[in-house]
């Protein structure tokens, strides 16, 4: 069994009945991308995360955002030392590899904004000083739907910093079935099977998949036709398009191929374009993504 599938193998025996879900999850973090898993409180969104931190063996921090959490919470303190005559800083969560926000828009969006830096740069400036997040640095966030009580709606600017909005649902009755016996695996005691290292060169793999000109037309014929509809509410920018392929060609190295197909494209679009469009999660009869894909023909010259 090759590495990516023993991977995805150990993820789907934690979360039963969710393999597509758990495909972009992983799809999502070997693109170097930012996860955000959207859905009802009790279907596996923190348990997902903790998984697949554990089984790329890199360190990470779980912040449980509320309410009153402040920005120096989750960044870090400067803190005078009187006999030294100086400032430390001492780093707070968020520098480490992974990072699970936990019902981010739970916080102020005062807290949500201090992310921003944070998953555009792979840093964060503190009084007037600059500092470095660990490589690789990824953030995996839950979130519950915007019309739960005690929430702040993530602003378009962060949303547009995740790669991918995901949603897990409730599992296939015989999957839940399975749940109630005890049959998933804890994520507590799940063996790492790649570390730091490791993952740079899957993800330097992912990278080097090939995209052709017709392929790379089809996506731009997506992108244009995003901006054209009248029924899309917004339309895809350049970092949409970019974010796009990456997602396309990891869910094409998946696939154990070293080129990207339509259909890889159309596999991610509307997890990496969906909350573009549209941050507030539509019902299927508003299923943008699925309109813009509708509207270009797949076929390649």
């Amino acid at each position: 069994m090759s590495l990516s599938n023993r991977i995805l193998h150990q993820l789907n025996a934690v979360i039963l009945g969710k393999e597509q879900p758990v495909r972009l999850a992983l799809c999502c973090l070997l693109s170097r991308g930012h996860l955000l898993i959207e859905d009802l409180p009790g279907t596996g969104k923190t348990t997902l995360s903790h998984a697949l931190a554990a089984t790329l063996g890199l360190d990470y921090q779980r912040v449980q955002f509320t309410s009153d959490m402040l920005p120096a919470d989750l960044i870090g303190v400067s803190i005078y030392r009187q006999d030294q005559g100086h400032f430390d800083f001492q780093p707070g969560p968020l520098f480490s590899q992974v990072l699970l926000a936990d019902e981010i828009n739970r916080a102020s969006p005062k807290t949500q904004s201090a992310l921003l830096e944070a998953m555009a740069e792979g840093q964060v400036s503190v009084d007037g000083h600059t500092y470095g997040l660990p490589a690789p640095f990824f953030v995996i966030a839950t979130q519950n739907p915007v019309d739960q009580a005690g929430t702040y709606p993530l602003p378009e600017s962060q949303m547009d910093r995740f790669t991918m909005r995901i949603t897990l649902g409730f599992p296939p009755m015989e999957a839940e079935r399975r749940l109630l016996r005890g049959e998933a695996l804890e994520h507590q005691g799940l063996a790492a099977l790649l570390d730091a290292e490791q993952l740079a060169a899957l993800q330097a793999e992912v990278d080097a998949v090939k995209a052709s000109d017709d392929l790379l037309g089809y996506l731009l014929a997506l992108l244009a036709a995003s901006r054209r509809l009248a029924d899309v509410p917004r339309p895809l920018s350049p970092r949409a398009g970019k974010a796009i392929l990456a997602a396309a060609k990891a869910w094409a190295w998946l696939a154990g191929r070293d080129y990207v197909l339509p259909e890889d494209i159309q596999a991610v679009f509307p997890s990496v374009a969906e909350h573009r469009l549209s941050p507030v999660a539509q019902g299927g009869e508003k299923a943008y993504a699925q309109l813009v894909l509708a509207a270009v023909d797949p076929v390649l010259s």
